[in-house]
């Protein structure tokens, strides 16, 4: 693990510890929602915690998957339980998206409390193996030769379609987003060479990556990665964007006691210092960050207002 992740580790350890301490909680089941499906990202996450949180707390803790509405039905859900620390909502970047591309939210984001971030999965550039271009600086010269030029996108208003669309502006290229149902139609319209470019989160794209099926250009992030240590980042390569990796981690109702948000959010980067589990995350070519309630509620109530702003000059909607 780079030597800034094992930095932010150990500093958002040290603040909930005195909490862990002070809190008698859990004493029945606690319930952990999903809005996606079994088996994606997210879920990974809810599956490889659980056991090792229900150690740690003596007390089941029940994975329920809502899927819909790009995460909007088990947030609502959350937002509607009650405020006690017995349901948690494992969420992900689309909580502070969905805000900008939907016309009207069935709660506010602020009904919900960030308590802890678990993984980033970084966002690539990614082009076909048969593709012409070798770098960034192709694609830019093609796209304004040609603009409108298409990408695909696993669904309007998703990470994929901000990325892309704050990788144009930077660019001063026009690109055409193209909805797919998912990630994986939308990566084997790529490969297949009918759509030219994609810009797809690192874990669901590496398998194709690794069967030599596809072409990295970039990463959308802050950071280069240590599963592709030699790709740059768009910002290395002169494109100003904000990050655009997706992030995962728990959320609870607002009103939950800081107390029961700072032990949830202890024992969970407590369990992000393991290397067996550290190991999992790079398995799955993700980032483990382990920011705590004060810094992931920073992030949180940040990217909401810069997602709205890039949905209003792109014109991004939902479906």
């Amino acid at each position: 693990m780079p030597a800034s992740r094992r930095t932010l580790l150990a500093t958002s350890l040290a603040a909930p510890l005195a909490a862990r301490a002070q809190v008698v909680w859990p004493d029945k089941p606690v319930r952990m929602l999903i809005g996606y499906p079994a088996g994606g990202p997210t879920d990974f996450a809810a599956r490889l915690l659980q056991p090792h949180l229900q150690a740690l707390w003596g007390q089941p803790l029940v994975i329920e998957n809502r899927p819909g509405a790009s995460g909007i039905i088990a947030s609502e859900a959350a937002v509607r339980s009650p405020a006690d620390g017995y349901t948690i909502l494992l969420g992900n970047s689309p909580n502070t998206m969905n805000p900008a591309i939907m016309p009207r939210m069935p709660y506010e984001p602020s009904e919900l409390a960030p308590v802890v971030l678990i993984y980033i999965s970084p966002t690539v550039l990614f082009v076909g193996i048969d593709s012409p271009w070798r770098s960034v600086a192709d694609l830019v010269a093609t796209a304004k030769a040609r603009p409108g030029l298409a990408y695909a996108v696993s669904g309007n208003g998703s990470p994929g379609q901000f990325a892309g669309e704050s990788f144009a502006r930077a660019a001063g290229i026009e690109l055409t987003a193209v909805a797919y149902r998912g990630a994986p139609p939308a990566l084997t319209d790529v490969v297949g060479g009918r759509v030219p470019l994609t810009f797809s989160t690192l874990a669901g794209a590496m398998p194709l990556l690794r069967d030599g099926k596809l072409r990295a250009l970039a990463v959308a992030g802050d950071s280069r990665v240590s599963a592709l240590p030699h790709l740059p980042t768009l910002k290395e390569l002169g494109f100003d964007i904000p990050d655009c990796g997706v992030w995962y981690g728990l959320l609870v109702p607002a009103a939950t006691p800081r107390a029961v948000q700072e032990k949830i959010a202890g024992d969970v980067i407590g369990l992000l210092h393991q290397p067996e589990i550290q190991a999992r995350f790079v398995e799955q070519a993700a980032i483990p960050v382990g920011e705590g309630p004060a810094e992931f509620t920073a992030r949180y109530n940040a990217e909401i207002p810069l997602w709205i702003g890039i949905a209003r000059a792109a014109g991004i909607k939902a479906e």
